[in-house]
């Protein structure tokens, strides 16, 4: 059996983590939101060393096989009713799994500060309204390809030699293309648009030595309500 070598080191050993521990006291006692504010700031921050601290994992599970899917977003949106993702949800995976199952998570990684949060919550889409707002600020060829993209669906190939089912999706969006020539204002697609998930729990976690790590979690006390228990957990 072989195994893949953990760091860079030739002993195979992954690295330790010693950038920093957790406590209670440098938690907001009440609010898991204000909490991770403070910590994606940091992450923002010149020099903290991570690129893009809004991609996270978004995960979604399918009932009743209980069949997990993720993939990688970018956090969009958060206030106090929960994060925002944009998305399709007409033919995706995550549309196919959220229907019957309307539990999601979110995992942020910010290696070079050795920080990890776990967000689990229920999901609902946001209003056309609310997702229209946002679909106005991309770029022109981005509201194109969400219209044109029959996301997760298969790509045929055409006869022509070398194509490997390319060729379909680029005929969708000139399709496209043309259907919203001379047009500035595109309506988002009834398909696509936002996503919040709504914390039930939300779980902060420091790397530390010996894989001793530094974890606390956040609780709603009641459901719709904006209390939270803390605790400590064991790594």
């Amino acid at each position: 059996m072989s195994v893949a070598p953990a760091g860079q080191e030739a002993h195979g050993q992954a690295d330790q983590f010693v950038k920093g521990h957790l406590t209670r006291a440098d938690l907001d006692p009440s609010s898991p939101v204000r909490q991770f504010h403070s910590w994606f700031g940091a992450a923002q921050q010149a020099g903290s060393g991570v690129a893009h601290p809004e991609t996270c994992t978004l995960s979604t599970a399918s009932l009743p096989s209980g069949r997990v899917s993720a993939r990688m977003v970018y956090l969009k949106e958060l206030d106090d009713k929960g994060f925002v993702v944009y998305s399709n949800f007409g033919t995706s995976r995550k549309a196919a799994d959220l229907a019957t199952n309307p539990w999601a998570s979110l995992t942020f990684w910010w290696e070079s500060l050795e920080r990890q949060v776990r967000v689990e919550g229920r999901a609902s889409r946001l209003s056309a309204e609310e997702s229209q707002n946002y679909y106005d600020t991309r770029v022109r060829g981005s509201r194109i390809g969400a219209w044109a993209s029959r996301q997760s669906q298969v790509l045929k190939p055409a006869a022509a030699e070398g194509d490997d089912g390319r060729k379909e999706l680029e005929g969708w969006v000139a399709e496209t293309e043309e259907k919203f020539r001379d047009q500035e204002k595109i309506p988002v697609p009834e398909f696509w648009g936002g996503l919040r998930i709504v914390p039930e729990s939300i779980e902060f976690w420091q790397g530390r030595e010996s894989r001793l790590h530094d974890r606390f979690v956040y609780e709603r006390k009641e459901d719709g309500k904006d209390e939270w228990s803390l605790e400590r957990l064991s790594p």
